[in-house]
């Protein structure tokens, strides 16, 4: 019988489209294809009787064209200071094994490049989200200020990691991505944050 788990905390993720990024709303992307990183920084998680909290996930992803109507490229990176029921916990959620939301995205990926245990460092500073893997990426965002200065929102976006949550549209200060033959250097293109809350099986 698989394990029941829960994670919550802070998502965010930054792409080579356009603000605001086409490929929520079931366009194709900006430019042809689509480079994303995502990043989950769990301040409540537990799996089973393994706890998850303050651990960081990343993933990156490449589609070739609209991202539901061709395979992805994947890979993920787990957070080294995870033990190794941890790091097992981790990897069989966002690998799409425990069911749950990350499993929606399973049909999508065409194949997996790689998982790797890294250093993984995550700053949410105001409206700004930074993450930094040591030697494979740097990402960076910032909220676009809205009219009054309010945030920018979005809600019921149909094609989101992050389903039934409000999402604050932002800007990326850098993408920087090079691993497994994929290298990405942006600025000034499409950012999203927001809470996140994920359960399974």
């Amino acid at each position: 019988m698989a394990e029941n788990w829960t994670l919550s905390g802070s998502y965010f993720e930054a792409c080579n489209c356009e603000v605001a990024c086409p490929c929520t709303f079931l366009s194709p992307p900006t430019k042809g294809d689509c480079g994303v990183l995502l990043a989950w920084h769990i301040e409540k998680g537990q799996s089973g009787t393994v706890a998850l909290n303050g651990l960081n996930v990343a993933l990156a992803v490449y589609s070739p064209g609209h991202m539901l109507q061709t395979k992805w490229d994947v890979a993920l990176y787990l957070d080294e200071r995870a033990t190794k029921a941890q790091q097992e916990a981790l990897g069989r959620i966002f690998g799409g094994q425990a069911g749950g939301e990350p499993a929606a995205l399973v049909p999508l990926i065409g194949k997996v490049l790689g998982v790797r245990t890294v250093p993984i460092e995550y700053q949410a500073d105001g409206k700004q989200r930074r993450l930094r893997i040591p030697r494979f990426a740097e990402m960076e965002i910032v909220a676009v200020p809205g009219q009054g200065g309010k945030d920018i929102t979005l809600e019921n976006l149909p094609f989101i990691a992050v389903p039934n949550q409000t999402i604050t549209v932002a800007k990326s200060k850098r993408l920087s991505y090079h691993d497994h033959g994929l290298n990405w250097d942006l600025s000034e293109k499409n950012g999203y944050y927001a809470p996140f809350s994920y359960k399974g099986p």
